[in-house]
């Protein structure tokens, strides 16, 4: 019985040691991989997150897979993750793309330098305006 509990505690260690995956808590930019390689960030057409490019939808047709390369660029530490977000609604993402102070929370892993997100908490919208003068 102790050899049987002896490997058991073993086994759950050397998963743990071995095991590249973290909790984590970033903010920042969320954008496409394209956008980000361009230096695009405001000005990113929403289409290179369907397609994966600018001016895809030319050679793209509805039915054909969605190719989503989405990051997170963190200034405070100028570096980029890729962002998988198989747990979050397609609504919750549209509200966060090509938004700052985006936070997102999930698994970290190492070798990819991928979020696997869990939660996404994008900031309100702007507020609206009012211009006085003349166009």
């Amino acid at each position: 019985m102790k050899k049987i509990v002896f490997a058991a505690l073993a086994t759950v260690l050397a998963v743990s040691l071995f095991a590249q995956t973290e909790e984590i808590e970033k903010k920042g930019f969320l954008t496409t991989k394209w956008c980000v390689k361009n230096d695009l960030f405001k000005d990113c057409r929403l289409e290179s997150a369907v397609c994966g490019f600018e001016g895809c939808f030319k050679e793209w047709d509805f039915g054909d897979p969605i190719k989503e390369e989405l990051v997170l660029y963190v200034h405070d530490e100028g570096m980029t993750y890729n962002i998988k977000l198989d747990k979050i609604k397609r609504s919750e993402f549209d509200e966060a793309l090509n938004r700052n102070e985006v936070t997102i929370i999930g698994s970290y892993d190492r070798n990819g330098n991928t979020i696997h997100a869990e939660e996404l908490k994008a900031p309100p919208p702007p507020k609206k305006s009012f211009f006085k003068g003349c166009l």
